[in-house]
């Protein structure tokens, strides 16, 4: 379905809502969040596959996550995440340290349909002392094997912005096929793009391989520049002016409420 505007593509993000993100590189949906954001947003399940920067950030600053499931959350070159800091040095955040390895296994079994995902690497390490919910069990083909069994995530929604969609609501995501695990595992998937076109992206030999099916999305809407002030791959590079101020004014929650001021709130005013 092709939504008639972001906010028609968001109504489905609800209170409580246990919201799959993907990592910086793949395609952030930046408008989408702060829309999210000027809406009001709470209680988030916030998951990143498998890290995030500025849009977990934003939604942890801005009061709209609970629970945080990631690898990582940091902004990079442009330095630590503040607002994340923040809330973890005051306690503010429900936090599921994971691995890389961890999210995309506990993903691929969402995706497969099966309850769980085996992994190796975990063993020894003080993550299975806090992840209650991570079992490690015997290989039942071999002795004195442990092995670590990975409930299957299943999002209620996944969120991400791509380069292009069609009328038909298929979505081109080129090489990050990792949000085509997103999708495949979520309930329902929304997509924020720089275009759609009216030609079916499966009947262009080119763009058919980097396709995702249309039957795996919710909603689409079209956000032009839709990943700003992040980056997207082949469209156009990071705002490192924009992500340097707000390194700056994140710094505090006063800084941070600037922000906020500033580029959200005014826009909603405009």
């Amino acid at each position: 379905m092709i939504a008639r505007s972001l906010d028609d593509a968001l109504a489905c993000i609800r209170d409580g809502c246990l919201l799959a993100v993907p990592r910086e590189q793949s395609g952030v949906a930046m408008e989408a969040t702060r829309a999210l954001i000027r809406r009001g947003v709470k209680h988030l399940h916030l998951i990143t596959l498998p890290t995030s920067s500025l849009q977990a950030d934003l939604l942890i600053g801005a009061g709209a996550v609970s629970t945080l499931e990631t690898s990582a959350v940091s902004l990079g070159e442009f330095g630590a995440a503040p607002r994340f800091t923040a809330a973890m040095t005051a306690g503010t955040l429900h936090m599921k340290e994971a691995t890389c390895p961890a999210l995309h296994a506990a993903f691929q079994a969402a995706e497969k349909g099966v309850p769980f995902m085996p992994l190796r690497g975990l063993i020894g390490s003080d993550l299975l002392v806090h992840r209650r919910d991570w079992k490690v069990t015997d290989n039942p083909f071999a002795q004195d094997d442990p092995i670590v069994l990975l409930p299957a995530i299943k999002p209620d929604v996944a969120l991400f912005h791509a380069p292009l969609a069609d009328r038909d609501g298929n979505v081109w995501i080129g090489r990050e096929r990792e949000l085509a695990v997103m999708a495949h595992a979520a309930i329902r998937t929304v997509v924020t793009v720089e275009k759609i076109q009216d030609a079916n992206l499966f009947d262009d030999p080119q763009l058919a391989a980097g396709a995702l099916g249309g039957f795996y999305i919710e909603a689409v809407a079209l956000a032009p520049k839709g990943a700003w002030p992040l980056a997207l791959a082949g469209e156009y590079p990071a705002d490192g002016a924009h992500l340097t101020e707000y390194a700056s004014l994140a710094r505090t929650a006063e800084g941070f409420a600037a922000y906020l001021d500033r580029y959200l709130h005014a826009q909603r005013a405009a």
